[in-house]
């Protein structure tokens, strides 16, 4: 998948310790172990992490972000009314808008469990004694199965090693520990400058399968050395998280630890923002191109997944009216198996946007289906009109399709990502637990 690029914005290497002052590692502590049994492995999920039987017991699950300094942090949730426990240890812990610290585990989400909240405050309390920190200063997060208890020994004896083995350049250590279903890493960073100091802001999100566009998506922790206020980098997050995360759909389903979490350094040295000036503005749009980037990241690697995409709509009365129709085009599974199957059957797009509940007038809907290959029109206000089986065909068969639809002269426009719905996908979540 190609990163979108933004001029001002140059990719630079290192995730989550780009930024000037953060370390990373994960390890494995032995949960996968317990959770996949010589008898109960999945070959199907192993595969999708890449890894072989015999390699199982040795991915890592356990994955720790730590900045050299206190930092300014900003987070948003799921709206699952299920929440799992360690979203609210972290909601308690960075009520105050700081935190320096970040523990995560794959394996087990940590949710539904009656002990959930004891042992994600262990979690914290662990890591604050490895680190030298107070247990309020970390941020934990849990991702895997729903309503397992999580054994907290494994954790407890890997913790000295991982705090240990902190490292300015352990990002892929801990993108590795908290993949699940994932098949590729994803990480991006951006360079930018604010004030006329260079600052970098990274990140690493988790993602493939319960995931839909109703906040937050994933789990994704970014880090920025940019000096900014808890306040304003709230806001800033759920602006662009609104853009970005926020329409991404794989198999609507809404999961229950969703978290994006950002920590702010200062350690770039500029002058701290506290306002909408035109360095917030700065901050906001690298945030944007990170997140953008991630989100289509996400939706690229969706559990059994061979096509990204991605669906533009314009002309609406408003930009909420673009959404609510993008979105419904990208979770329709209909369309979804049409896309895999590289089938331009249009109507399937037609019918997603009529139960929709937009309002927008059917009679001038256009539609087009672009890849690298090129672009086709399949329908022209509201209509059905010749085009080339082969040609569409063609184009479908790439591994990034655009959707490009128009419901009129408005200025209301939105971008939704998605994937295409395959055999592998029933086929990973048919033995997800074993």
């Amino acid at each position: 998948m190609k990163l979108q690029s933004f001029e001002a914005y140059p990719f630079v290497d290192g995730g989550v310790c780009a930024a000037k002052g953060f370390r990373a590692n994960g390890v494995c502590c032995g949960l996968r172990h317990q959770a996949l049994t010589e008898e109960a492995v999945s070959e199907q999920n192993l595969a999708a992490n890449g890894v072989t039987e015999d390699d199982a017991p040795k991915k890592n699950d356990l994955a720790m972000i730590c900045s050299d300094t206190m930092c300014s942090v900003a987070a948003v949730y799921t709206t699952n009314q299920v929440k799992g426990a360690p979203i609210q240890v972290t909601k308690r812990n960075i009520a105050d808008g700081k935190a320096q610290a970040v523990i995560v585990n794959s394996v087990n989400a940590n949710t539904c469990n009656a002990d959930g909240e004891e042992k994600a405050a262990a979690m914290c309390r662990l890591a604050a004694d490895a680190l030298g920190l107070k247990d309020t200063d970390l941020v934990v997060a849990s991702t895997g199965v729903i309503g397992q208890v999580l054994p907290i020994e494994p954790i407890a004896a890997a913790m000295p090693a991982l705090a240990a083995g902190l490292s300015y350049t352990g990002n892929s250590e801990a993108m590795h520990a908290i993949m699940t279903t994932d098949t590729r890493e994803k990480e991006v960073a951006v360079a930018f400058s604010v004030g006329g100091k260079n600052c970098r802001l990274g990140g690493m999100l988790k993602g493939s399968g319960m995931i839909h566009p109703n906040m937050a998506t994933t789990l994704t922790f970014l880090t920025t050395d940019c000096a900014i206020s808890s306040e304003m980098m709230q806001k800033a997050l759920s602006d662009v998280v609104r853009v970005t995360l926020n329409r991404v759909s794989v198999d609507g389903d809404t999961s229950t630890n969703d978290m994006v979490c950002v920590m702010a350094n200062g350690c770039a040295g500029n002058t701290e923002i506290t306002e909408e000036t035109a360095d917030y503005t700065v901050f906001r749009d690298a945030l944007h191109a990170v997140l953008l980037n991630l989100a289509r990241m996400c939706a690229a690697d969706g559990e059994g997944a061979t096509k990204l995409i991605e669906c533009t709509v314009t002309g609406a009365d408003s930009e909420e009216t673009a959404e609510v129709i993008a979105k419904s085009v990208i979770t329709s599974s209909l369309f979804k198996s049409a896309m895999f199957g590289a089938d331009a059957n249009w109507g399937r797009i037609a019918c997603a946007m009529g139960y929709s509940g937009a309002e927008y007038d059917v009679n001038l809907v256009d539609v087009s289906l672009a890849s690298e290959k090129g672009s086709i029109c399949v329908a022209k206000q509201g209509y059905g009109i010749p085009f080339s089986e082969d040609a569409a065909k063609e184009i479908l068969l790439e591994d990034e399709i655009r959707v490009l639809i128009s419901v009129g002269s408005g200025n209301g426009s939105a971008v939704a990502w998605g994937c295409d719905l395959t055999y592998d996908y029933v086929r990973i979540n048919g033995d997800y637990r074993s």
